[in-house]
């Protein structure tokens, strides 16, 4: 595996080496050592996949409160995503800022989203699938989230959503 560290503190995309032969692919893509070596917590408390039929879904911006911080690592199992952290962590000099990559399954990289960074994605294909490892269990009381194209972060998205939930749509403007 290669770790590239992105712009965010602590944040990573992690890319994977696949063997192939007759059968098809071999590709690992979680080592514990391997992320506890770059100091990345490597509980896995709950896993979830997240499916979006039609292109142009948005989920996000979504993060946990302090009581209830979650690492996550993400990875696209199907389809493609343009996959969006914004850091919300006060303390961290990124604090604010934002990184983009594309993950899909072709080019099978993962996002690892440090405790305290928002998380969202838009679907670029139809019959997206998102797999989340996350450190700690969804606690829905902790569960905070900003608007997606809230002016204070001015995120760059590649199109409008075409589909969106109500809460992500909905969700206050940032108050610094």
């Amino acid at each position: 595996m290669r770790f590239r560290a992105l712009s965010i503190s602590g944040a990573y995309v992690i890319e994977s080496e696949s063997q192939r032969d007759g059968r098809g692919t071999f590709t690992r893509t979680f080592c514990a050592s391997e992320f506890g070596s770059r100091g990345i917590d490597t509980r896995v408390a709950q896993t979830s996949l997240s499916s979006s039929p039609r292109a142009g879904t948005l989920r996000g911006m979504h993060y946990s409160a302090a009581s209830s911080c979650e690492a996550k690592l993400v990875r696209c199992v199907h389809g493609r995503a343009y996959d969006v952290l914004l850091d919300m962590r006060r303390s961290e000099a990124t604090f604010g800022h934002w990184c983009a990559e594309d993950v899909s399954r072709d080019n099978a990289r993962a996002i690892f989203i440090p405790a305290g960074v928002a998380h969202g994605f838009l679907t670029l294909e139809d019959e997206t699938d998102i797999l989340y490892q996350m450190s700690a269990p969804y606690d829905p009381v902790a569960a905070r989230g900003v608007r997606y194209d809230d002016p204070a972060f001015g995120i760059l998205w590649p199109s409008d959503p075409a589909v969106i939930s109500e809460r992500d749509r909905t969700y206050p403007s940032f108050v610094g």
